[in-house]
């Protein structure tokens, strides 16, 4: 933004330094419309209403930009808010199931086998046949 205002303020010295220099009288006719005044006026004018066509022109764009950026940043907050809801409820889920799982046997036994501990190669290939499991 910042720059934007050096670089417009340096076009408007620009354009008045242009402005004093260019004083030589002209004369603009379109069809039955005459003016006559200095060229520089002539140019500056010409110059501000091409800026000006031009803002008007790209005005939609930029406007249907933000209203797209607005849209999508609302749709984001929404959807990180639906995915925090979900994630509390599985872990809610998760607590619910682990508190009514019933402790058969079987699932006894899976639990076991999943905390059992790592045999490793070198255990297994060892000379003591006695004990295989690594002492933790």
């Amino acid at each position: 933004m910042q720059l934007t205002l050096i670089f417009g303020i340096l076009f408007a010295i620009g354009a008045v330094l242009f402005a004093l220099q260019n004083i030589t009288a002209v004369t603009v006719t379109l069809a039955a419309w005459s003016f006559e005044g200095s060229l520089a006026l002539v140019l500056l004018v010409s110059v501000g209403l091409g800026v000006l066509i031009a803002g008007l022109l790209s005005s939609p764009t930029v406007i249907r930009g933000r209203w797209t950026v607005t849209r999508l940043t609302r749709q984001v907050a929404e959807l990180e808010r639906k995915l925090a809801a979900s994630e509390k409820k599985v872990g809610d889920l998760s607590v619910e199931l682990e508190s009514i799982r019933p402790l058969t046997p079987e699932s006894l036994a899976m639990e076991a086998a999943r905390q059992k501990t790592y045999t490793g190669l070198r255990t297994l290939l060892s000379p003591n046949k006695k004990d295989k499991r690594p002492t933790v």
